[in-house]
């Protein structure tokens, strides 16, 4: 990821004497590898190795570069990471120099995270350190930089800069990102702890090395979380159209207790399942990650509950007036799946429901969808 980098940490070594020292450099926490093609192909018990005897608890694998080049170990690095048990996450090599390419790397990026598998949900880091960026003046990095993570905020992923600590400030402003800089012996250290992750090496070995990996040291769980949900791959979307040539819309995502999860929006025409409902200040919500929830009035519900309640006995129904009807429990008894309306109704005296029948409806705690669409 940083070519200028690890020749600035070589010459510094040499500078100091060190020359071809062996000895293993002190470490931070090897809470995140990244990957690419100079890695090779990743297998399960090559992650699974780093989860178990190394704390590593995601990846983050190059899935493009400009808006040409596309890294051919990324869906194989997607899979095995996540057959691991490990967090996934990609990066995009920046080449952009104006607002209109980062659109343009930003569509290019996305559309090949999608088709390599990246979940939706994971981070999406644009990579700026390129000599293009180098001779962009530092306001105009800050556009290009945003507007990027705009755009791939539309297809579903989070984001943020990674870059360099000598252009922080310079080159451009970064507010919480990803930085790389690297001391001799970085253990013990929390550099740039105000940002979400601090890349302290790029030369770690593994014992029964399987070659040379750039390691962080992560300060919150921006790498870590927001991936449960699955983006149908029919729904693709790409220059703000969707497959069916129909324009889409970006819906915004809330945390549990109902403050909006910035970065996080998801598109419409995208299909998603749903993990369970939660009200919050009187506004049912679907569950669809790790603290991440999409207002009802964003959704239209795929029409089918599944009562999941005791088998042996079945659930009351009740009517638009809130009454219970009489041995409705013998009709709609666990397991069994009924069509709903595509939204909640509030009943009073009982809360939100689902529409199984005309004029019956069944308690949200009592059936659970099968998912919705945006």
């Amino acid at each position: 990821m940083k070519l200028k980098n690890k020749l600035i940490y070589i010459v510094s070594l040499l500078i100091a004497g060190l020359f071809f020292c062996t000895q293993n450099v002190q470490a931070a926490r090897t809470d995140m590898v990244d990957v690419s093609n100079h890695n090779g192909y990743m297998t399960v018990s090559n992650f699974q190795d780093m989860l178990n005897n190394y704390g590593v608890k995601a990846v983050t694998t190059k899935i493009s570069e400009g808006s040409y080049y596309h890294d051919y170990t990324a869906s194989n690095n997607i899979a095995t990471a996540q057959a691991a048990g490990l967090y996934i996450n990609g990066y995009h090599f920046a080449r952009y120099t104006t607002v209109q390419g980062a659109i343009a790397e930003a569509d290019y990026a996305a559309s090949m995270a999608k088709q390599d598998g990246l979940p939706v949900g994971a981070v999406l880091i644009s990579d700026v350190e390129a000599q293009e960026q180098n001779g962009l003046s530092r306001a105009t990095n800050n556009a290009n930089n945003q507007t990027f993570i705009n755009e791939v905020a539309k297809y579903g992923y989070r984001s943020a800069v990674y870059t360099m600590s000598s252009w922080l400030g310079t080159k451009m402003d970064v507010s919480q990102g990803w930085i790389a800089s690297y001391p001799y012996n970085a253990s013990g250290k929390n550099w740039y702890s105000g940002h979400h992750s601090w890349q302290w090496g790029s030369t770690y070995r593994f014992q029964g090395s399987y070659g040379n990996f750039d390691v962080s040291q992560n300060y919150d769980n921006f790498f870590t979380g927001g991936q449960t949900p699955l983006v149908d791959p029919k729904s693709t979307i790409n220059n703000n159209i969707d497959v069916k040539g129909n324009s889409y819309k970006a819906f915004t995502t809330y945390k549990n207790d109902g403050i909006a999860n910035p970065g996080t929006n998801v598109v419409s025409g995208s299909s998603w399942k749903s993990a369970g409902i939660s009200v919050i200040n009187s506004k049912p919500y679907y569950i669809i990650g790790a603290d991440t929830l999409i207002p009802q009035s964003s959704t239209t519900f795929s029409k089918v509950v599944v009562v999941n309640y005791r088998s042996d006995y079945g659930v009351n129904a009740y009517d638009s007036k809130g009454e219970s009807i009489r041995d409705s429990n013998k009709t709609f008894k666990g397991g069994t799946s009924w069509k709903t309306q595509d939204q909640l109704v509030k009943l009073p005296n009982v809360g939100y429901t689902y529409k199984v029948a005309t004029n019956e409806y069944i308690p949200i705690e009592y059936a659970q969808g099968s998912g919705f669409k945006g």
